[in-house]
């Protein structure tokens, strides 16, 4: 069975430089569309229309952080299952078992390569997928 080409990312990072140049990364790089956004109430705003297929969130973001944005989004018949990854430069194991009790497939740590993150992310994607595939029959 051919495994769906991931196409369409909703990402949430509150910093306007690292959104740029993520942004840019995984458009030129990934050949994504993306709909980047500063937070989880614009986040809320575009989930449902531009129908992502993974979530790509900044864990550390003033006001609601990136679990508490997934755990919003989540909320959303339109996200309740789309798969998640973290972005965030600090990571210990309490948070990545945390994390992984969320359902979130993986955590990319920053600072990371925007020359590489595109297939990082697609690696991922591939992964979840692949073990998905061996679960279901």
């Amino acid at each position: 069975m051919k495994q769906a080409a991931l196409s369409r990312i909703l990402y949430v990072e509150d910093d306007p430089d690292i959104r740029e140049l993520v942004t840019m990364s995984l458009q030129a790089l990934g050949r994504f569309q993306v709909a980047a956004c500063d937070s989880c109430a614009a986040a809320l705003e575009l989930v449902d229309e531009f129908s992502p297929e993974l979530l790509l969130l900044d864990v550390m973001m003033p006001d609601i952080d990136g679990p508490a944005t997934l755990k919003v989004l989540r909320e959303r018949v339109s996200a309740a299952a789309v798969p998640a990854i973290f972005i965030t430069a600090k990571v210990d194991a309490g948070d990545m078992a945390r994390y992984r009790e969320m359902g979130v497939l993986d955590v990319i740590v920053k600072p990371f390569d925007p020359m590489t993150l595109s297939g990082q992310i697609q690696h991922i994607w591939q992964r979840d997928r692949s073990v998905a595939n061996d679960h279901s029959g």
